[in-house]
Formats: C-alpha cells, sequence, structure tokens
C-alpha cells in the first residue's frame, strides 16, 4: 500500500474507462497522479464490474444453455479476476495511487476523501483534476418502488444468485431489452412494460417490427403504452405491478422480480460539486465544453458524467481528447470525433450507425435503400442463427453510405466495418466489391449493397 500525500498533479475521481486509462498514460509518461475509487468493488470501472463485460458473460451462458448458478459464478469470477488486474495496472505503477474512499469537493483544488474506518476525511489539494464517475440507475418516483425488496437495478439483479421464474421489466429501451432477452433465455418468464406507446421508437419501423417478432417468438410479453401505478411486495418472494394500459384498463402482474430500466442518472451525490462551482445541466450532468473542461480551468469531465453517449469506448476516446491536449497531438476535440456505432447484446444482436432511413428523409436527402434477410446469408445458416435483417442507406447522389442497421448474428462486429468505410468516405461500392473471408457474415455486404 503507497503513502497517500497531501498534493498531485494530478487527481481522477473515479475508476472508469477513461479514468484508469489516463491514470496509467500520465503515470507512464512521468507525472505523479492519484486515482479515487469510491469501492473496491468497482475497480476499472463500471463496464468491467456491472455493466458491459457481466452482462455480456452471463448472455454468452445462456445462449449455451448453461445453468443460471453456474453462469452466476462464472460472471463473478471473471469480474474478480478483472478487478484485481486494473487495480494492479494503476496501483503498480511508481507514479500512479489508488486511494480508495468517497471524494467530495471542498474547492476547484481541493477534494476529502473520506475513507471506510477512519473518522476524519483526508484532504487533497491537486493541480488538475479529472472526474470519471459515470451514472447510477434512474428510478422514477412509482409509490412502493423504494420499499420492495423485489425491485431490483440492473445492477443488483445481477448481483442474486437464483434466477426469478418471473420477471417484470419496466422500460423498453436497450438495458430493457437486453435483459428481458437474458433472462428468458436462461428460462424466466419475462414480461416487459414499455412506457411509450411505440415498440423502439426511434427505429425505423421495419427494423423494430422485426425485433418485436423476435422477441415475442421467445416468449416475452412486451406491453406497450403503459403507465405503472404502483408496486407492493406480497411476500418474501412475490411482488405485484399494477399498471394501467393504453385504454387505462387497470391491471395487476405478480412476479419474483422487477427490473427498473427506466435510464440513467450522472453519478454526482456526493461529488459536492457545487463547492467547486462546477456546473451541471437541468438533469444533473456535468457541462464540458468541446474540450471536456468544466467551467474550472483545471477540472475536466470524462466519460458518461459529462452528459455524452454513454459507452466505454466513448470514455475511451475522452481519453485520447484530453491525453493530446496535455502532451500535444492534434485529437484535441470533440469536434474531431467521428460517426461512432453502437451495439445491442440481444439475440441476434442489434447494431447501427449514421442515419436511418425516416432520418435521412426528414433531411432532405435522395436516398437508396437495400435490405436483406438474414437468412439468405449462407454464414448465418450454418450458425442457425436465421433471424433478423440487414439495411442500408445510401446517398443517391453521391453514392456515399448515410446509415446502416444490422439485426443479425455477429452485427456486432460487422458495423465496425461499415464505420470504417463511413468515416473514410468510402463510396458504397468498395463495399460492395470488397473481398471478404467465405464463409463469413461481413460477406453479406457484397449481396446488401448489390442492392443498390
Amino acid at each position: 500500500m503507497k503513502a497517500i500525500k497531501q498534493h498531485y498533479q494530478n487527481l481522477i475521481i473515479g475508476f472508469g474507462k477513461g479514468g484508469k486509462t489516463l491514470a496509467g498514460y500520465l503515470a507512464k509518461h512521468g507525472q505523479e497522479v492519484a486515482l479515487i475509487e469510491k469501492s473496491e468493488k468497482m475497480y476499472g470501472g463500471s463496464c468491467i464490474n456491472i455493466a458491459c463485460i457481466p452482462t455480456k458473460a452471463l448472455i454468452v451462458s445462456a445462449e449455451k444453455k448453461v445453468p443460471y448458478n453456474i453462469a452466476y459464478q462464472t460472471k463473478n469470477d471473471l469480474t474478480a479476476f478483472l478487478r484485481a488486474k486494473n487495480f494492479q495496472n494503476i496501483d503498480g505503477l511508481e507514479l500512479a495511487t489508488v486511494i480508495t474512499g468517497e471524494a467530495s469537493f471542498i474547492s476547484s483544488n481541493e477534494v476529502v476523501v473520506k475513507q471506510e474506518g477512519v473518522a476524519e476525511g483526508m484532504l487533497i489539494h491537486a493541480d488538475r483534476i479529472f472526474i470519471n464517475t459515470g451514472t447510477l440507475p434512474y428510478i422514477p418516483p412509482i409509490p412502493g418502488v423504494h420499499s420492495s425488496k423485489r425491485v431490483f437495478t440492473s445492477t443488483s439483479l445481477m448481483e442474486q444468485s437464483g434466477l426469478p421464474d418471473k420477471l417484470v421489466v419496466i422500460g423498453g429501451g436497450f438495458i430493457g431489452l437486453e435483459f428481458a432477452d437474458m433472462y428468458a433465455k436462461f428460462g424466466a418468464k419475462v414480461t416487459l412494460l414499455n412506457i411509450s406507446k411505440e415498440f423502439l421508437p426511434r427505429e425505423d419501423k421495419d427494423i423494430s417490427d422485426e425485433i418485436l417478432k423476435v422477441l415475442t417468438a421467445k416468449g416475452i410479453n412486451i406491453i406497450n403504452g403503459v403507465k405503472v401505478e404502483s408496486i407492493e411486495d406480497l411476500n418474501d418472494d412475490l411482488v405485484k405491478v399494477d399498471y394501467k394500459s393504453e385504454d387505462s384498463e387497470l391491471i395487476e402482474l405478480q412476479a419474483n422480480a422487477v427490473l427498473m430500466a427506466t435510464g440513467r442518472r450522472p453519478n454526482v451525490d456526493s461529488l459536492k460539486v457545487a463547492n467547486a462551482e462546477i456546473e451541471q445541466d437541468r438533469r444533473g450532468y456535468i457541462v464540458v465544453d468541446e474540450f471536456l473542461k468544466t467551467n474550472q480551468p483545471n477540472i475536466w469531465a470524462l466519460g458518461d458524467v459529462n452528459g455524452g453517449p454513454q459507452f466505454t469506448y466513448i470514455s475511451l476516446d475522452d481519453f485520447r481528447i484530453i491525453k493530446d491536449q496535455l502532451f500535444g497531438g492534434s485529437y484535441t476535440s470533440i469536434s474531431n470525433r467521428k460517426q461512432v456505432a453502437f451495439s445491442v447484446f440481444i439475440s441476434p444482436s442489434l447494431a447501427h450507425i449514421g442515419l436511418r432511413e425516416k432520418e435521412a428523409i426528414e433531411k432532405g436527402y435522395q436516398i437508396k435503400v437495400a435490405k436483406l434477410p438474414a437468412s439468405a446469408v449462407p454464414r448465418a445458416r450454418i450458425l442457425n442463427e436465421t433471424n433478423g435483417v440487414l439495411k442500408a442507406i445510401v446517398d443517391a447522389n453521391t453514392n456515399k453510405v448515410l446509415g446502416c442497421t444490422l439485426f443479425c448474428v455477429d452485427s456486432n462486429e460487422m458495423i465496425n466495418t461499415i464505420q470504417i468505410a463511413i468515416n473514410a468516405g468510402l463510396d458504397f461500392q468498395t463495399l460492395r466489391e470488397a473481398i471478404y473471408t467465405h464463409p463469413s457474415m461481413t460477406e453479406a455486404f457484397n449481396d446488401l449493397f448489390s442492392l443498390i
């Protein structure tokens, strides 16, 4: 254990992807840095401990028909290994120190750190401070939601060693869909209550209809346009959810667990950013400029806490922007960032980048649209994963790819090829005429773009 000093050149609050990468880079380039993390269970950040990695580990186990109790232990072993590795990767550096405790601002240059078992907080001064505390689940003010012992967040549900026989998911966004799909594959009976009247309203209707068809075929009951009225525990194992349907009928659901997948909020409650006069937006996210700087010139905010896209790879890209500012380089602003893809790990996975068909039309583009059923791809048939559809949008005047949505097996890998093509400004013909390995899912681009 390293001695904790009263002053550091650089202070990072939060062990997320951007923060830990920045800490390692600073220490390896001759700058002293302290990294504060509130909990020893969060070394490495949310992705490793409570988000991307454990959820994907469970999803893979579910797809392989691994029993839930074994999948649960496998997930725990993986996160424990990665947590220890991430701690050593930073604290093992000569110029880096990991401090476990809760940080709160005293001023724009000072924080106090409260450590477990220590009565008085430790005051630390820093020349530069980087906030990387991420987000927390948002829980809407539904009567009974906080008193129930059967209501969980995405984090706390994965901490349960037993599989609920019946699960109600409140929220029809991507987190809700991933958990609904995953727990259904483990054998739970899942009902998803979607507050929106439309299913995945941001997506083109042909895509959302296809996703809905696939999910409901797995036995997931998806109910749109609901208003949750109350939640109440019936006993130690049963909880009831009262909701109103679109036609205002009051309906009761009983389940063993309720998952609140109702969005995220910034993790700033204990930071006391007002003491540093750091500006926040109306939702509480820390306001930054294009250089990721707050209104305090010595304080930056990177990752989810700054209100940008909530992806681990965006947090990593935020690191790159700050690194070039500090050490010299041209990638110093989010204005340099090009288009970024996203993936949703339902089965098959959903991936997207750029404009959807309806968005391109709204923006006035003259477009060409190509659609290919996943069942037409030989590799999909080999894998016995023929559900889904591939869709591409091309500018009819320039032949540039405007957007692409892939709802098919391995789409999370395939979309990276499209991202490179879009950001490089390549014509769709390049994707159409490329030589791909066979049999692969990526070779579907030969056929998809031949439909333009």
